[in-house]
């Protein structure tokens, strides 16, 4: 008698969600190298031509990423996310789920929708969970100026409210509050540089449905289209690359000018860098004028060394920029 065929095994996608600098990358790095974590297929989304994020994430651990550029995945490139998705479908085996981290300007409402659009991709997965991860030093403002946070938000299961060191408790409980009253359903989570358990975020069925549907009533009709949506289009991305080293002080000299002057305007600040005398590539990161830097994972003999810095901001002069990037060069 022949064996009925058995149902393939639907494999949980958990999205993470949250505005530039948020800290969405070193909660992805903290998740990854947790020694009990499964193994999961991560896929990143930068907004600009050229990203770095699958770097930073390379640099801290050793996962399949896919890196997903020259758009946003909630509007101009969410055909390849279900082309992405149906790929690793086929290595079912391979991974206990996929791991979406988003870029900073993404709405999630299409990115959920993209998950009910493609009929394979719909019979196939579930949504385990939409993390928001929220920077408590920046969110009141974000919330204010950018519909995009406020979607993050809104839609989110969980929220993790991050980089809570930087602001009083004071603060932190009006915060709190504000999020509970902007989503009252969502668990909050309060937590300093993405520091979580694993199992606190995975396995969850959190995402609600019925609760989407409250928000975005044509969520599901809609789904073949996609919901209408679009940037600002006075947030631009500039991507710079050299192959030359650079020179640690002029660097330093030039971006503590930069943030100082232009921090407003700048969003996002991150770079991976070849700095002259030094075997470790240089990771830094910037959120308006706060900013950090380290040395992390050694250079390989295989690989060709260079530095990329990504800038996300408003009203950014690309050739000026670009200029006092390159003057660095030792």
């Amino acid at each position: 008698m022949t064996q009925p065929l058995l149902a393939p095994k639907t494999m949980p996608v958990t999205v993470i969600t949250g505005f530039l600098g948020a800290g969405k990358t070193t909660l992805l790095n903290h998740l990854l190298s947790q020694p009990a974590h499964e193994t999961y297929a991560v896929i990143i989304n930068e907004f600009g031509e050229a990203g770095i994020d699958d770097k930073l994430v390379a640099t801290q651990v050793d996962e399949e990423i896919f890196e997903m550029n020259n758009g946003c995945i909630c509007c101009t490139v969410r055909g390849d996310l279900i082309r992405i998705v149906n790929r690793l479908l086929k290595r079912r085996d391979k991974f206990a789920g996929i791991l979406i981290e988003t870029t900073g300007l993404a709405s999630p409402a299409p990115v959920a929708q993209t998950f009910f659009a493609d009929a394979d991709v719909r019979a196939n997965t579930y949504l385990d969970s939409m993390i928001c991860v929220v920077d408590a030093s920046q969110i009141i403002h974000q919330l204010q100026d950018f519909s995009e946070a406020r979607e993050q938000v809104m839609f989110a299961d969980t929220l993790l409210l991050n980089k809570t060191d930087l602001v009083t408790p004071e603060v932190l409980a009006e915060i709190q509050a504000e999020l509970q009253q902007m989503n009252p359903l969502a668990k909050l989570h309060v937590v300093e540089r993405g520091k979580l358990d694993w199992q606190v975020l995975f396995g969850q069925k959190a995402f609600d449905l019925e609760h989407i549907l409250q928000l975005e009533p044509r969520f599901l009709e809609s789904a073949e289209t996609g919901l209408a949506h679009g940037h600002n289009d006075a947030i631009r991305s500039l991507s710079i690359t050299t192959a030359k080293p650079l020179d640690a002080n002029r660097f330093d000299d030039w971006m503590c000018d930069l943030l100082r002057t232009q921090g407003g305007n700048l969003l996002r600040t991150k770079g991976v860098l070849y700095i002259e005398g030094e075997s470790k590539r240089y990771v830094f990161q910037a959120v308006h004028m706060m900013s950090e830097g380290m040395f992390t994972k050694a250079w390989q003999p295989e690989e060709t060394c260079s530095s990329t810095l990504v800038l996300i901001g408003k009203n950014l002069d690309f050739s000026a920029l670009k200029t006092g990037f390159l003057s660095c060069v030792a």
